[in-house]
């Protein structure tokens, strides 16, 4: 497993396949819960993420297309749009500054 520093992120991506209005959300929801650590959100197909993304978060089903994709970025596999724990928790680490592993 991996270690994410969360006072080194910077850039989180919410990577998506069809568009679909819950992504859109969720980042949404990422972009006020992280407003004062400074962290860019933004939502990306999974095709197309930025190669500066410090974290991806995608939907389990995508995960490993978005490793391919960038290959060394941590994605955080998510089962629910809203509320789900692994979400939750790199939130958490952003905040406190904490680590978390992937």
């Amino acid at each position: 497993m991996a270690t994410i520093d969360g006072s080194s992120v910077k850039k989180l991506i919410v990577a998506c396949d069809a568009g679909m209005g819950s992504s859109v959300m969720l980042a949404s929801q990422l972009k006020k819960q992280l407003a004062k650590s400074g962290v860019t959100v933004e939502h990306s197909p999974v095709a197309s993420i930025p190669s500066d993304a410090d974290v991806v978060v995608t939907q389990a089903g995508l995960a490993d297309r978005a490793r391919g994709v960038v290959p060394g970025v941590p994605v955080i596999p998510f089962q629910l749009f809203l509320g789900d724990p692994s979400v939750a928790a790199l939130v958490k680490a952003i905040q406190n500054g904490d680590s978390i592993e992937v």
